[in-house]
């Protein structure tokens, strides 16, 4: 007899509210600040541009800074760059970077075609400074020591040309998109508590300083500008930012200069076109939200209905994390698939509907978790991509209707197949470090998630939830670290949880428990479980019987030091006697006969990321 497992249980509930901020607990805590003034004027015959750039940095840390690093990103799309090499070296490379033939597109590049960003001149508070270019890195030996507490100013003028459209960033997408602006000026490197962050780019992940960004971007006047920031003069650039009623009053000449500021970011994109459609949608209590995209027939019906899913997304996301801290955001069609940024996100937009919806709700999550928490993504890119991973599903699940009881199974099987791949390293390895593009993805994206979905099953949905808002009023503008996020989950749910944190994170034990026995004894039924995975876990186990009744069963895990609320509301639940992680064994009695038991299952959830799921199941022989 095959039993049809239907009881899965819904357990993922949209939280109501929000909670308070209060103090983070280190008072030693410290960050750099910066202040960009930019100034910037495009060709947008030969794609090339030229700017100035004054840079206020203060030094909130306790060291003296001999030197600072700048990322110049446009190098990398250069034949023989890193990013290049990594393309032409790695096992399985990305498919957007590549020819028709497989070769590396980079390589393929003219001198007219590729991207370059060079510093031509470089002071501090007036002085001359020394620099070199090393690939995508630009260092600069101050000319006087940055003591702490103290600010500098750095003036640079810069020249730069946007490569073709090969990965984010670029020229003329294979949509017709012109403009791509993004990771397109001289940024400044982080320096935090464990030193610089001046890592190459090979396409990975980015990490910044949060400042206030003010951009004058100037360029053939037929082309409409979506960026960071908040226009400063609507009433002059028109194109859908000037005020309702009010007559344009264009610059004359052939040129426009549009004027952006964007305070507490640490980015700042911009993306420009003479196609662009340009609609705005005033939420109720939030921001105004500006949808930039080609005057196309075959996307416009979707681009339109984009815009009530993005309000509900804005919504669910603000109710489920915390309220969203700007004024505006941006959707601008551009790019190379999605990819978020400073108040907006650049994403294609020849898609069928459910997939506009889908990178739209990915890009603007990572708002939450990557413009305003900002971990580094580059050592901590599961934080990230995982997280936004996590609650965009849960956002695609109510705003698209699609009402999943287990809306993570694709993120699970993707885990799985991981794990059977042979090729998993540990989540702490730095996002550049991967052997494998498609490992990377699995690790950061999926297991990210399975983090929170799995702890959920650990702490309780709810407790999860509320972990989960209490983290980002406690970290936002803060840039937290693997810690802080098992901290606040620790502090939420009365548990101790480092065990779940250092075997999920930091090596690649897996889950994998299993039904080893159910045996009559003395009238009773007789259950043993057994451990087989080295990575510990509490045990849910459901008990079906003969006549339909369910009850569950539910051994703590010693080491949390804790229990879980009753999952099942609905049903009987016995708390076990907790089981030590390092027996093997562990065996519990049921006071009913085993003619009565039908089944006995493990996680009826099935959030538990356990990696075969062959015996988590017991069932009664006709």
């Amino acid at each position: 007899m095959h039993l049809k497992l239907f009881f899965v249980f819904p357990l993922y509930i949209v939280a109501l509210g929000t909670l308070g901020t209060h103090a983070q607990g280190n008072n030693s805590y410290w960050q750099q600040h910066v202040d960009y003034t930019m100034d910037v004027q495009m060709d947008v015959e030969n794609y090339q541009y030229s700017g100035t750039q004054t840079l206020v940095y203060t030094n909130n840390s306790p060291d003296t800074l001999q030197r600072v690093f700048y990322h110049m990103y446009f190098n990398a799309f250069q034949p023989g760059s890193e990013m290049d090499i990594r393309l032409q070296t790695i096992a399985d490379p990305d498919g957007r970077m590549l020819t028709e033939d497989k070769k590396s597109r980079i390589a393929a590049l003219s001198e007219s075609e590729m991207g370059y960003l060079r510093a031509q001149s470089l002071s501090q508070d007036g002085a001359p400074v020394s620099f070199s270019e090393e690939g995508t890195v630009l260092v600069v030996d101050l000319a006087k020591p940055l003591a702490p507490r103290s600010s500098t100013t750095l003036q640079m003028a810069f020249k730069g040309q946007v490569p073709l459209q090969i990965r984010r960033s670029g020229r003329n997408s294979k949509e017709g998109v012109a403009l791509s602006m993004v990771q397109w000026y001289p940024k400044l490197a982080e320096y935090d508590f464990e030193g610089w962050h001046a890592h190459p780019y090979i396409a990975r992940e980015f990490h910044g300083v949060w400042g206030d960004f003010d951009v004058k971007i100037t360029l053939d006047k037929e082309y409409v500008v979506g960026a960071s920031g908040y226009i400063q003069n609507p009433d002059e650039v028109g194109h859908g930012y000037e005020s309702a009623g009010t007559k344009v009053k264009k610059q004359r000449g052939k040129t426009l200069t549009w004027h952006f500021v964007a305070p507490d970011v640490h980015d700042f994109m911009w993306a420009a076109d003479p196609e662009y459609l340009h609609d705005t949608v005033q939420m109720e209590n939030g921001p105004t939200l500006h949808f930039l995209y080609k005057d196309n027939p075959e996307i416009l019906e979707n681009w339109k209905n984009l815009q009530p899913k993005t309000v509900a997304a804005m919504e669910f996301l603000n109710k489920n994390i915390g309220d969203y801290p700007y004024d505006q955001y941006s959707v601008i069609q551009g790019g190379d698939g999605g990819m978020e940024y400073a108040m907006g996100t650049l994403i294609t937009g020849n898609r069928s509907f459910g997939s506009l919806v889908g990178v739209m709700v990915h890009e603007l999550a990572h708002t939450w978790f990557q413009m305003v928490l900002a971990t580094n993504e580059s050592k901590h890119e599961w934080m990230d991509e995982g997280f936004t991973s996590f609650i965009s599903s849960l956002c695609m699940n109510e705003i698209m209707d699609q009402n999943k009881d287990n809306p993570f199974e694709r993120t699970y099987n993707s885990y799985y197949n991981l794990v059977r791949s042979g090729k998993e390293q540990p989540q702490t390895t730095h996002a550049d470090r991967y052997a494998f593009n498609a490992a990377y993805g699995a690790s950061a994206y999926s297991k990210g998630a399975i983090f929170l979905s799995q702890l959920g099953y650990v702490i309780g949905q709810d407790k999860l939830m509320e972990s989960l808002r209490q983290y980002y009023a406690d970290f936002k503008f803060k840039h937290p670290v693997p810690n802080d996020i098992k901290r606040t989950a620790e502090k939420v749910s009365g548990m101790e949880l480092d065990w779940y944190l250092t075997d999920w994170t930091q090596t690649t034990n897996t889950i994998d428990y299993g039904i080893k026995e159910v045996a009559s004894k003395d009238g009773k039924t007789q259950v043993t479980l057994e451990r087989i995975g080295l990575m510990p876990m509490p045990m849910d186990v459901l008990v079906v019987y003969n006549d339909g009744s369910q009850e569950t069963f539910y051994a703590p895990l010693r080491m949390m030091r804790g229990e879980k609320d009753n999952p099942y509301g609905q049903l009987k639940r016995t708390v076990l006697p907790d089981w030590p992680w390092a027996y093997p064994t562990y065996g519990f009695q049921i006071d009913r006969p085993m003619e009565d038991v039908r089944a006995v299952v493990l996680d009826p959830s099935q959030l538990m990321a356990d990696v075969n799921l062959e015996n988590n199941v017991w069932q009664a022989q006709p």
